[in-house]
């Protein structure tokens, strides 16, 4: 039943954003939504917040479970493994400040650009096959809640979250760490979204593998293991 799994992501969202919340409140200051990190730093920064922690744990979660679907359910990789390397540039996005500043400079931006070059050719090459795959699971909850998780990360919130904008609310009043606390919250929703969409995509996806006849050769390998299990 797909119920009891919407009441879990219900709860674990819930928890999640009480957590944080209460943590600000109880501990003002110690989700470091605003830090100066060198001498040299103007504007500072929200890299080292946990909320910046967690957003790129979500999405190598969606990496691993797009990963999953590309290895066991053939009929829907060419659209796992877009949705895969667009979880992994947003990955490198989300750490390129690390990259850049403790590595190589501008060391995130190539890496997001061969992922987002690998994705475009192969989805290119694909293309047939993405329709056939997409005509087999669309209507689908999934990607819907796929499709909105990206649009408020990808979209909404870099709109919403222009300095120019709050500079122009708050007047006077402006402080940066309402800008960065309003944009990431609003970024750590649409990851949540993704990562249940990515989830429930995973089980759907499964449920048509296993529909699927499987080819001969798949069989067999599956026949043999079985054979050899039952030998101990």
């Amino acid at each position: 039943m797909v119920w009891p799994r919407y009441i879990g992501y219900f709860a674990g969202i819930a928890l999640l954003t009480w957590m944080l919340t209460q943590l600000e409140i109880s501990f003002p200051g110690s989700l470091e939504l605003h830090v100066i990190a060198n001498p040299g730093d103007q504007f500072g920064t929200s890299e080292f917040s946990p909320i910046e922690i967690i957003q790129p744990l979500i999405l190598g979660v969606c990496g691993l479970l797009m990963a999953w679907v590309v290895k066991y359910c053939p009929s829907q990789r060419p659209i796992a493994f877009p949705f895969g390397g667009i979880a992994l540039a947003f990955l490198i996005s989300e750490l390129s400040y690390f990259l850049d500043h403790y590595l190589i400079d501008n060391l995130g931006q190539v890496l997001i650009g061969i992922a987002s070059a690998l994705v475009i050719v192969y989805t290119y090459r694909s293309r047939r096959r993405l329709r056939i795959a997409w005509g087999r699971v669309w209507p689908s909850p999934a990607l819907a809640l796929i499709f909105a998780g990206a649009v408020i990360s990808f979209v909404f919130v870099r709109l919403v979250s222009q300095e120019a904008l709050w500079m122009s609310i708050l007047g006077s009043d402006y402080q940066q760490v309402v800008k960065l606390a309003v944009e990431e919250f609003i970024e750590l929703i649409g990851y949540l979204l993704w990562l249940t969409g990515a989830i429930e995509y995973t089980y759907q996806a499964r449920a048509i593998a296993y529909r699927e006849p499987q080819p001969a050769a798949q069989r067999l390998r599956q026949k043999r293991r079985h054979d050899k299990e039952g030998q101990y």
